[in-house]
């Protein structure tokens, strides 16, 4: 006899184990089939958080050496103690995984380790380790199968020397010269962790900018502060090859409209061009599912073409957040148990966990300009913020974009300390339907760097009071 489920989730990261959770709440009985032995998915595990961990451990370190000392804090002989490190980010991983195995076991998901596959309508064939097929029955499927790194043609990843952003976190040396093939948000936040540990960071980008998609004037701030910080950028270039020597990587680039190729040495090169649908090997053909040209599964309120199969997350198109795949996770938990579930699209929040921070929500400058949408724009630097100058954390500022005729908020990007944490309260304002005058008005904290929000609000009318 086939094991019988109200839902089966196929994947265990942010979209796959708050489904599953948020289903079981609701009084289905929930299976979550996973390959991986640990639940959390690639951003639990390889991905969001140990980079957070070492992001935050290796800022503390450059702290230390470069910053204290100016409010009176010396620290003689600072050193570096990188296996500790990696163990305080493996620490972490290990006790937030047993913390989602915990909550399956509270609210009754069963937890099943394997490769998941589709093989009929209601059907699903879980390979274990060992090789051995159990067949599970469902009257509902969720895809939750996440995103795996993209490759470029001709280079091999070994995740040694040449590395995803799964070696990257796993490093037993700080490298001399690490290359970042890809300005996007994973290759700046790798690229600063080890340029604060040590490294010379080169990046290298296929386009005319660094983290396409970001706000323009965010986009060209954060890079002057990346070079302020030591990072060395090389756009409008593509990488054509990487040649493994015994003592290091010859990797050859070339103007990406065409040109004269240079080479250039490194001791660890990082591909991280971005993500792609892991989509293989689940049977969706079988069951009448096609991918369109780049793995993604075509969906209408998160169902596929399949009765009773759904698909959320890095899987569908949108942004490839984790933040994003638990919307989805529990909009389509309540959908299949016959509630009403939904996504707001428009507020999906992003952030870069650099120093400082990068965060936005909502529609930015270029995107308005292009739809032909009349504007209005606040701005307010992080140097006429009290507590960014008494913290000594000045560098960047907040944009706030307005429409003309109704001042709602239609878009807020950012620039620097903790804005990672400011940006929610846009995201509440946007999600409220909120001007620009409610944020103007609402009385804030002094003082705090939320008081620099308010001011870009205040801005958009022209009456910013604090400098």
């Amino acid at each position: 006899m086939a094991d019988t489920y109200d839902l089966i989730i196929i994947g265990a990261g942010p979209g796959g184990y708050n489904c599953a959770i948020r289903a079981a709440q609701l009084g289905l009985s929930v299976a979550c089939v996973e390959s991986r032995d640990t639940l959390g998915g690639t951003c639990l595990n390889v991905g969001c958080i140990p980079s957070k961990a070492l992001l935050r451990a290796s800022e503390l370190y450059d702290d230390a050496q470069n910053r204290m000392a100016k409010m009176g804090v010396k620290v003689d002989k600072v050193s570096l103690d990188l296996p500790a490190m990696m163990g305080h980010k493996d620490d972490a991983v290990d006790q937030l995984t047993k913390g989602i195995a915990y909550l399956f076991k509270k609210n009754k998901v069963t937890h099943i380790v394997g490769h998941g596959r589709i093989t009929a309508p209601g059907t699903v064939a879980v390979v274990s380790p060992k090789g051995e097929t159990q067949t599970l029955q469902t009257k509902n499927i969720v895809i939750a199968t996440g995103s795996d790194p993209m490759t470029l043609p001709g280079v091999e990843i070994d995740e040694q020397r040449v590395v995803s952003s799964t070696g990257a976190l796993s490093l037993t040396s700080v490298p001399k010269h690490l290359l970042v093939i890809g300005a996007g948000y994973i290759g700046l936040e790798m690229g600063s962790v080890w340029r604060r540990l040590g490294a010379q960071v080169t990046v290298v980008e296929f386009l005319d900018r660094i983290t396409p998609g970001m706000d323009g004037d965010v986009a060209k701030q954060f890079q002057r502060v990346l070079k302020k910080q030591g990072f060395t950028f090389k756009l409008g270039t593509k990488v054509t090859a990487i040649d493994k020597l015994k003592s290091k990587l010859k990797v050859t680039m070339e103007p990406a409209q065409g040109g004269a190729a240079e080479t250039l040495d490194c001791d660890v090169a990082l591909v991280a061009i971005g993500r792609k649908p892991h989509t293989d090997n689940l049977g969706l053909p079988g069951v009448g599912i096609e991918t369109d040209k780049h793995g993604f599964i075509p969906t209408e309120n998160f169902k596929t073409s399949a009765d009773n199969i759904y698909a959320i997350g890095d899987v569908t198109h949108g942004p490839m957040l984790a933040h994003k795949a638990e919307e989805e996770a529990m909009a389509v938990a309540e959908l299949i148990a016959g509630r009403a579930g939904q996504v707001n699209y428009n507020v999906i929040p992003g952030v870069v966990y650099t120093h400082p921070e990068v965060a936005s929500v909502g529609r930015t400058e270029d995107e308005l300009k292009q739809a032909g949408v009349d504007y209005k724009i606040g701005k307010f630097p992080f140097t006429a913020n009290a507590r960014a100058k008494i913290n000594g954390d000045t560098d960047g500022f907040v944009k706030i974009i307005a429409d003309a005729q109704t001042d709602r908020v239609l878009g807020v990007h950012m620039i620097g300390p903790h804005v990672g944490e400011l940006i929610a309260e846009a995201a509440i304002a946007m999600e409220f339907g909120a001007s620009s005058e409610d944020i103007a008005r609402t009385c804030h904290a002094h003082p705090t760097l939320s008081e620099a929000v308010r001011q870009a609000a205040m801005g958009v009318s022209g009456r910013i009071m604090q400098m």
